[in-house]
């Protein structure tokens, strides 16, 4: 079982220190699929003149503006980083950066809307414009601080993770969560890429991983093996439900998430999806009369 952490403190708009190089100030976003609401993460001492990055600045809400200025008041913010551009992470971007004077840094923007996960408070931020795109590898720095950017496409395409250097941490933004899986919705959300960028960041050995929702995973090795197995487990249980003949995925949920909350059952559904494009890309599938999420699943 993966070890999911559920015990979080929150009060919106509180400013945490987290460690000795990051602070947290979490959103009024709650719900079922942002959890406790979106944690916008401050790094750099807290010191007035120091130099600071913030993460995720999150949803258009004016109280977490407020809070967020707050938080950076007499500090010189060099960066805004964003994860990727759903509406829980990126359309407070551009009027923070505005109003503190700062660059927003990001992977591009799909080039048109394409994500399936709209009704899962994940609707793309379709005004979303970075001053300077990032493709991975980049490298930020300030006082005291080391940030590089992580591709880490599958959550979504232009998904970006963010290395604390100095702490060995990092921002996973959705692409591991320490509460729950993360919702892979095709055709944006990819499961062959979403598994080879975990694969990347289980390579890095990291200390601590901080997700914008939810608490930090410090102790990522077993959790990410077991976040890892999670998927592949899934993967043989859709297999499993085809080789009793053909269904389609509306009929496979309510099975393998029988355990589930049924608010989450779309969301379920998508993750499904994803896996059954991963795996009739390799023949081990077939889909008619195509790979939809309405399609008749088969083995081959």
């Amino acid at each position: 079982m993966i070890p999911f952490v559920r015990d979080l403190d929150v009060a919106w708009g509180r400013i945490d220190p987290v460690s000795p190089l990051i602070r947290r100030v979490v959103a009024a976003n709650p719900g079922p699929f942002t959890f406790t609401g979106t944690g916008t993460y401050i790094v750099g001492r807290a010191e007035a003149g120091s130099g600071v990055a913030v993460i995720d600045p999150g949803p258009p809400d004016e109280a977490h503006l407020a809070a967020l200025l707050a938080a950076v008041e007499g500090q010189n913010v060099s960066h805004v980083l964003v994860t990727h551009t759903h509406r829980d992470h990126s359309p407070l971007a551009r009027p923070f950066a505005r109003a503190v004077g700062a660059p927003v840094l990001a992977a591009r923007p799909p080039a048109r809307v394409v994500h399936a996960s709209g009704p899962l408070d994940e609707d793309e931020d379709e005004d979303f414009v970075p001053d300077v795109i990032l493709g991975g590898g980049e490298v930020v720095a300030g006082d005291g601080w080391t940030i590089e950017a992580m591709a880490t496409p599958g959550h979504a395409s232009n998904h970006m993770a963010f290395v604390l250097r100095e702490e060995n941490a990092l921002f996973s933004g959705d692409h591991v969560m320490g509460w729950s899986t993360t919702v892979v919705a095709p055709p944006d959300g990819d499961m062959t890429a979403y598994m080879a960028s975990l694969d990347a960041v289980i390579a890095r050995g990291f200390s601590t991983i901080w997700p914008t929702h939810g608490a930090p995973i410090t102790d990522p090795g077993p959790f990410l093996t077991a976040y890892r197995a999670h998927r592949l487990e899934r993967e043989a249980q859709v297999l499993g439900q085809l080789a009793a003949g053909p269904r389609r995925i509306r009929d496979m949920v309510p099975t393998l998430y029988a355990a589930v909350d049924e608010r989450l059952w779309p969301a379920a559904g998508l993750s499904v999806w994803a896996h059954l494009i991963a795996l009739e890309r390799t023949g081990r599938v077939r889909a008619s009369p195509g790979p939809d999420i309405d399609a008749l699943w088969r083995l081959p």
